[in-house]
């Protein structure tokens, strides 16, 4: 840490030998020992804090984050539904309007030439309900002469 080698610290040693003396070496050993822990549990301390700190401020970042995105996907929904909004409204448009289109009144000559085979056209000219009616007449006769009734 401070870059003191071996024979640095051994020259230290001998110094503090002499300067305190062997009766008050072992005290003196034991209180360094105590503050050097002390010093390192402090800075290990604000390590930790510091470390928490970053921890946190990168914990808002990615919150800020995420409801930036969270909005941008709420916009995009909301956009999503307005333009679905807008082609249910075109759809029920042109569903009234082809509503309105079925309604209007057929002539016979359109009933005639997309409804009727061209073999029936040339043979028909009977209105449009006649033939109907006729083609109803035709069934139920058909139908008693597969099945005669028990009566």
């Amino acid at each position: 840490m401070f870059g003191i080698d071996f024979p640095e610290l051994m020259v230290i040693a001998v110094v503090a030998l002499i300067v305190i003396g062997p009766e008050h070496l072992p005290k003196v050993a034991r209180t360094v020992g105590h503050l050097w822990g002390r010093a390192q549990r402090y800075i290990n301390g604000v390590k930790a804090d510091i470390s928490r700190d970053m921890a946190l401020d990168e914990l808002r970042k990615l919150q800020q984050t995420a409801q930036q995105e969270a909005g941008n996907i709420e916009q995009s929904m909301s956009q999503a539904s307005q333009e679905l909004g807008k082609q249910v409204s075109e759809i029920e448009s042109d569903v009234t309007a082809s509503k309105y289109e079925l309604g209007r009144s057929i002539s016979a000559n359109e009933i005639a030439d997309t409804i009727l085979p061209k073999s029936d056209q040339a043979q028909s000219d009977l209105p449009r309900h006649e033939i109907i009616e006729e083609h109803h007449a035709v069934l139920p006769a058909s139908a008693e002469q597969k099945h005669p009734t028990n009566t």
